[in-house]
């Protein structure tokens, strides 16, 4: 008697059950799955292989996820909600389980949808002269997204115009156009060529898409948009005050719409639009930017205006002092010359007046003494005074006054005392101490740069060694006192910090600098973090926990313990890791070890699950399907491979536990199936299973050390019915397509929306006890009262006629077979049509390659008795079906 070993690579197929328009192979043997834009898609990857392989969902060119996040879809099942056209693509389905390769199936997915169209009126440009319509040419310009590409038709009231029909009218499709889009040209307009003109678009009723259209009147008074402002196109204002923009409709036929934005940025939340007015009350600085307003119509080209609104503000007054520039000089000297400058950030940084003061009176300009309203030599906005040939007589206190004149804006002023003695370059350093700071990750750092002068300068800080902003996320962060404080630091934090001088509130002078080395110490980085170790009884271990990385990069001590209890205590370590050895692994060794490594700044811990106990087993799904005994009972053979046996003890047996689902109690016993090897197949029959009952079973592998990891699966009873109809072809599914109603999902079938009411699932125990006597099944076919299936009540209040209908998934033809015949199809069900108004039982099929046309291919009418009865229809589909 051989051994079946069984390790198969990963297969795997997709499928599809959700709101599909057409599944087909194109030319290059690619599936492509068509849906419409808002639809549900559903892709399944139906996997074989052992062990079970695991599935994961991918797409070209981004996430299988309905957001296109960057992670992937780790389910059999990929389901996307209200599908939209960026989503579709190729989507891979790649199943692996360490056998060979992964397996890898993919399937396009073709989005379809059409958008409403959109049309424009234009007139040749040579002929923008004289009157705008009469005696021009026109072009009428359509267009429109969708997929697939649209059809147009073009009409002139409710005639269709084709093209060469009319010598007047030109229907072409231009060149480098965003989206379709065709023409119609009206060349030289006669009078029946104002008329009302309809544009409609097409996709042929893919996917149940209807026809768009939209219409325009042309006539003799068409005209473009044109637009005036109620305001200047640059408005100055106040904060505080209440501002009103409008844009004044000047022309253009139909009436055009208008609409607001705003750059940067949105619109203020405190605006109001009203029409072609924007009502802006108590305005803040940060209300200003450019109101564009729009005016469109479809004719030309739209109307734009655009309003720069400038709210007034100042803010951060600085100054500088340059020595005599022609000198080379670094320090102020009699008899040579001196500039003063003073600048403010402002908004309009030209309407600033500067004020200059010498001892608190007004600098009376001459020819030692130059004020230049705007520097060229330094940022724009800057005022100056020059003193020339310095002398004892122009040693004073200077201010420097900025302000918006007649404007409630509050005046700035900065003073500088300006004397020989008093203006001294500034000396940049780093105290002795402070030259490398070392913090702990998480708590505050302080890097510190001294400064002195006069006037002491602030201090700018970046980083020196790494091209990326500071950790506020400016590139340069300026402090007064020169000091840097740093909050929550984290080792990316750690680097060289640049300290330099500033150029304003100082002397303008080459700037002086110094580095500052930050260290940022934190607590090991171990592997691994956690390992679950297998060994056989009385083998040795090794133990290892490694430092990846740290700061200091040493280990000051480590820590073992086993469950909790101390089993070495600290010590350094000379090398980057720590060990553990156990000689000889007994039921004493079994538990969790714990490293613990610490560098003086913090704690790492490696975490080893060491025992002796067996891996899970490998339940085999491929497995065959159940056995029917009688109407109540089925058996199920339960197969399955030992994950690496020879890692641990010997396996000696298995410890079986099953239970009917919504039960909480299992039926428990051991049962012996021999020595496991390594991919050899093992199997355990399970009998006296109830009919339709599914179960759940858990399988828990023993050794003399004790019960390992376990194992669960579902048991699902189905059957396949016999039936004398000829043999099927694979769907697009790995086996024949059964249903027993025995989950709300109902295999796939859905409720037609367009019949009068709706069948219901129900078993004996759920079966309404009002129903009409001497109607319906009392069980389902199996016998049992849990078993379930689909119901009508033909009684009050449904009246003859009224229609409950069913219909199926789409079900994919994958037969290559040519000519004019069709490979046969089965359909086998069973019926129970019992009452004396059953009405009428009917099978239709509908083929998505001759439209929606429902062909009936079976009927049965009037009571059929009390007992369940089986029907088989042959059906010869030619293109994917829905029954």
């Amino acid at each position: 008697q051989g051994l079946l070993c069984i390790s198969a690579p990963a297969s795997g197929q997709i499928v599809h059950s959700g709101q599909a328009c057409v599944v087909k192979d194109d030319n290059i043997s690619e599936r492509v799955y068509t849906i419409r834009e808002g639809d549900m898609l559903m892709l399944q990857c139906l996997v074989k292989g052992h062990p079970r392989p695991q599935v994961r969902w991918t797409k070209t060119a981004g996430s299988a996820s309905d957001k296109f996040q960057e992670t992937s879809i780790f389910n059999e099942t990929l389901q996307i909600q209200n599908i939209q056209r960026i989503q579709g693509g190729r989507y891979y389905c790649k199943a692996e389980n360490r056998i060979g390769v992964p397996a890898i199936k993919s399937i396009r997915v073709d989005v379809q949808y059409l958008d409403m169209p959109t049309l424009t009126v234009h007139q040749t440009i040579s002929d923008v002269r004289g009157s705008y319509y009469q005696e021009k040419t026109v072009f009428l310009r359509c267009t429109v997204n969708s997929n697939p590409p649209a059809r147009f038709i073009w009409k002139r009231g409710s005639e269709v115009i084709t093209h060469n029909q009319d010598n007047g009218v030109d229907i072409y499709e231009p060149l480098y156009t965003q989206g379709e889009t065709k023409v119609l040209k009206l060349k030289n307009l006669r009078p029946q060529d104002f008329a009302n003109y309809t544009c409609q678009v097409s996709v042929r009723n893919v996917c149940s898409i209807p026809d768009k259209s939209i219409t325009f009147q042309l006539t003799n008074a068409t005209s473009p948009p044109a637009l005036k402002l109620s305001v200047d196109e640059t408005l100055v204002v106040n904060p505080g005050d209440n501002v009103t923009m409008s844009c004044l409709v000047a022309g253009g036929i139909p009436t055009p719409e208008i609409s607001w934005t705003h750059y940067p940025g949105p619109i203020p939340t405190t605006a109001r639009v009203q029409g072609g007015t924007m009502i802006l009350q108590n305005v803040k600085v940060q209300d200003s930017g450019y109101y564009n307003c729009t005016a469109v119509n479809n004719v030309g080209n739209p109307a734009k205006k655009t309003v720069n609104l400038i709210v007034r503000a100042m803010s951060n007054i600085t100054f500088q002092i340059t020595p005599d520039p022609n000198k080379d000089s670094e320090t102020i000297q009699m008899e040579q010359d001196v500039k003063l400058s003073c600048h403010v950030d402002a908004q309009p940084q030209d309407k600033v007046n500067y004020t200059w003061y010498k001892n608190g009176l007004p600098v009376r300009p001459s020819k030692t003494l130059v004020i230049l309203r705007n520097d060229p030599e330094l940022d724009p906005g800057t005022c100056s005074l020059e003193i020339f040939y310095m002398n004892f007589r122009d040693q004073a206190t200077y201010s420097c006054v900025a302000s918006f004149t007649g404007t409630p804006i509050p005046e700035l002023k900065i003073e500088v005392n300006l004397t020989r003695n008093t203006v001294v370059p500034p000396v940049l350093t780093v105290p002795k101490d402070r030259a490398t700071v070392m913090v702990r990750e998480g708590s505050r750092a302080e890097l510190q740069c001294d400064v002195s002068g006069k006037p002491r300068p602030p201090v700018l800080w970046s980083r020196a060694d790494k091209e990326m902003p500071m950790p506020s996320g400016d590139w340069l962060v300026e402090t007064r006192d020169g000091k840097l404080r740093l909050d929550n630091v984290t080792r990316d934090m750690s680097g060289s910090y640049r300290c330099q001088t500033a150029r304003f509130n100082g002397l303008n002078i080459k700037p002086r600098q110094a580095l500052v080395q930050l260290s940022v110490q934190f607590a090991p980085i171990v592997d691994p973090q956690s390992l679950d170790v297998r060994t056989r009884t009385g083998e040795s271990v090794t133990l290892r926990c490694t430092m990846l990385k740290a700061n200091p990069q040493r280990i000051a001590s480590s820590t073992w313990r086993l469950n909790g209890r101390l089993i070495r205590s600290s010590r350094p370590e000379l090398q980057d890791y720590s060990e553990w050895q156990i000689d000889s692994f007994s039921q004493l060794s079994n538990g969790t070890y714990e490293c613990s490594i610490s560098n003086d700044v913090g704690t790492s811990i490696c975490i080893f699950y060491v025992s002796a106990k067996a891996y899970n087993p490998e339940f085999y799904y491929d497995t065959p399907a159940p056995i029917k005994k009688d109407n109540r009972n089925y058996s199920y053979t339960l197969q399955w491979t030992q994950r690496e046996p020879e890692a641990v003890d010997v396996v000696i047996g298995y410890k079986l536990e099953v239970r009917q689902l919504n039960f909480q109690s299992y039926m428990s016993k051991q049962i012996q199936v021999g020595t496991p090897q390594k991919g050899v197949l093992l199997q355990h029959i399970l009998t006296d299973l109830k009919i339709p009952l599914s179960y759940e079973v858990r399988l828990t592998p023993i050794t003399n050390f004790g019960p390992g990891d376990t194992s669960m699966r579902i048991i699902e009873y189905s059957e396949l019915s016999p039936t004398p109809c000829p043999k099927s072809v694979s769907f697009s599914f790995p086996t024949d397509q059964t249903c027993g109603f025995e989950v709300e999902k109902i295999c796939g079938f859905t409720q037609d929306k367009k019949d009068d009411f709706d069948w219901m699932r129900q078993n004996a125990n759920t079966q309404n006890p009002k129903r009409s006597p001497n109607t319906g099944p009392t069980k389902d076919r199996s016998g049992t009262r849990e078993g379930y299936y689909m119901y009508i009540e033909a009684s009050r209040p449904r009246v003859p006629g009224d229609k409950a209908r069913l219909v199926s998934p789409l079900y994919n033809v994958t037969t290559k077979a040519k000519g004019p015949y069709s490979t046969p199809f089965c359909i086998s069900f069973y019926y129970h049509m019992y009452g004396k108004h059953i009405g009428s039982l009917n099978v239709l099929l509908r083929v998505k390659s001759v439209g929606a046309l429902d062909m009936q291919v079976w009927t049965l009418s009037g009571n059929q008795g009390p007992d369940w009865q089986q029907a088989n229809i042959t059906i010869n589909p030619r293109g994917p079906f829905q029954v």
